[in-house]
């Protein structure tokens, strides 16, 4: 699965109400005056590179223009950093907001909302004002970027529309020899479509190559430190960065945490047993009332997993010519858009009513809303297939079919219904074509400014033990955990949370290790 911001509930709601649902920040606000940031000592200026052929890059001043609510600019990057070279530098796109106080303003926050290929830009544009307390907006600039590969910056683009169609419709839970090869061959398209959409772009598309463009973002806003909030995958971005550039960190969040010394099989397990949590709260919820699953938590976990079942043996119509049937992949893909925030569970539930009736619509329509997909075809952006671009350099896995076969056992021992699911899902990193030289590692971030750590309890897509995990490995941070459902805790409406959370953006005030909300 990929991780997703909590925002994604917004488009999951829009595509199957077509409505547009707006969290709202419950965020206090912090009536004391702002408080710079203090940089360390012995930091070189904003602009300095970290070598001499990178200086030009560093040097940028970014035209800002009008485009639409924010201002857009364009940021220049090499597409090798260790090798830089202008005949084949890469465009970041780049927008903000403006800080409503100029005349008091601490900097520019910089925000990444996840995926991996998950568009910053769209984020800003579409949370400006959910996006941290109203101090915060009102002391930021809010700077969104699309990451290199990913949406409007040089994205990668695997497969046509059909194809990929194809490949998020196939058999995620394979029975059979042949089934499972029908799933290799889609692997083997996606990773091959990439390496021949770009071969020289596909082997720069690490979460470190991106920390480094981020590096030379920060600079060209003007900040000695970089100000970040990162959610779900933008937490592996944030501390990649915080490990490369310890000195340059500022006030960082890392919200909904992706340890980079995660290992493929590790993600998918985590993630099975998150979104078997999840699918836990879920059901016991859904009991309650009218539950189309069953009448009891058990009974209903079952109900999901023979409908699952039932829906692989038959799909069922959508009313969607472009893809007219709900086959298994996407009926996954539609429950679990819906896990990622509890204020989507009635959609879930109404959609599985349908479904159960033998109409496959509305729960076809929550899985165009994960994969940014539109209702008659095409997508809106890469994230299908830049997650496996990033993810799959960052983390290989192994090419041989028994390699998952074990994978889903065992996943499946710890959480049934997710288990075999996200076992083959990182199959295409079994078969990709470029390995990054550096793969799973700690980070530590040393001599780095303390380090905000956030961590929900029940978090389908990131497990709380993560958070956890890359507190104690980081030299300096805290954490802060959130008891409760969902993906990510900041902005999702705990106060507990977004006070503490502002307070340390708007007035540097750290907030206590272990913070309970």
């Amino acid at each position: 699965m990929t991780t997703r911001p909590a925002a994604i509930s917004r488009a999951l709601t829009a595509a199957a109400a077509a409505l547009a649902l707006v969290l709202s920040a419950a965020a206090c606000t912090t009536p004391d005056e702002p408080v710079a940031p203090g940089a360390k000592t012995g930091i070189p200026a904003a602009t300095a590179a970290p070598t001499p052929a990178l200086a030009p890059y560093y040097a940028q001043k970014l035209d800002w223009k009008k485009c639409g609510a924010l201002e857009c600019a364009d940021l220049r990057v090499p597409l090798d950093h260790a090798a830089p070279d202008p005949s084949t530098d890469l465009t970041i796109k780049v927008a903000r907001v403006k800080a409503r106080d100029q005349a008091k303003r601490l900097g520019s926050l910089l925000v990444n909302p996840g995926g991996p290929g998950a568009s910053g830009i769209d984020y800003v544009r579409g949370g400006a004002e959910t996006i941290g307390g109203p101090e915060v907006r009102r002391y930021y600039d809010l700077v969104g970027f699309d990451p290199r590969g990913v949406a409007s910056s040089d994205p990668i683009d695997c497969l046509d529309d059909k194809a990929l169609d194809r490949f998020l419709a196939a058999d995620p839970t394979p029975d059979t020899p042949a089934e499972e090869q029908v799933l290799m061959t889609e692997a083997k398209a996606m990773a091959d479509g990439c390496q021949k959409d770009n071969p020289e772009l596909v082997k720069h598309l690490s979460t470190a190559d991106a920390a480094r463009d981020m590096d030379i973002l920060r600079a060209a806003v003007g900040d000695t430190q970089l100000n970040y909030l990162g959610k779900s995958y933008g937490t592996f971005l944030g501390s990649t960065y915080a490990d490369l550039f310890p000195k340059r960190v500022g006030r960082v969040v890392l919200d909904g945490v992706v340890p980079p010394d995660l290992t493929s099989a590790e993600l998918g397990e985590g993630q099975a047993r998150g979104f078997q949590i999840a699918t836990q709260a879920y059901v016991e919820d859904c009991v309650k009332e009218d539950c189309p699953l069953g009448s009891t938590p058990a009974a209903a976990l079952k109900g999901l997993d023979d409908f699952f079942t039932q829906v692989d043996q038959k799909p069922l119509p959508t009313g969607d010519p472009s893809a007219p049937l709900l086959t298994e992949g996407w009926a996954r893909l539609g429950v679990a858009v819906a896990l990622y925030d509890q204020g989507s569970w009635s959609i879930l539930t109404d959609a599985l009513k349908e479904a159960k009736a033998g109409n496959g619509q509305s729960l076809m329509q929550l899985a165009d809303a994960y994969a940014g997909r539109r209702p008659g075809g095409g997508y809106d952006g890469n994230l299908m297939e830049s997650i496996f671009a990033v993810n799959c350099l960052d983390r290989p896995d192994s090419p041989n079919l028994s390699a998952y076969e074990k994978y889903a056992k065992d996943f499946s021992a710890k959480a049934p219904t997710w288990g075999a699911n996200l076992a083959w899902g990182a199959l295409p990193c079994g078969v990709w074509p470029v390995k990054s030289a550096v793969g799973p590692h700690q980070v530590h971030a040393p001599g780095s400014e303390p380090i905000v750590v956030v961590g929900t309890t029940r978090d389908p897509a990131t497990i709380y033990e993560w958070s956890k995990r890359l507190r104690d490995q980081l030299d300096n941070a805290v954490l802060v955990s959130y008891d409760g459902d969902g993906h990510t805790a900041y902005g999702r409406s705990n106060s507990c949370v977004d006070s503490a959370i502002d307070a340390f953006y708007v007035q540097g005030r750290v907030p206590e290790d272990g913070l309970t909300c």
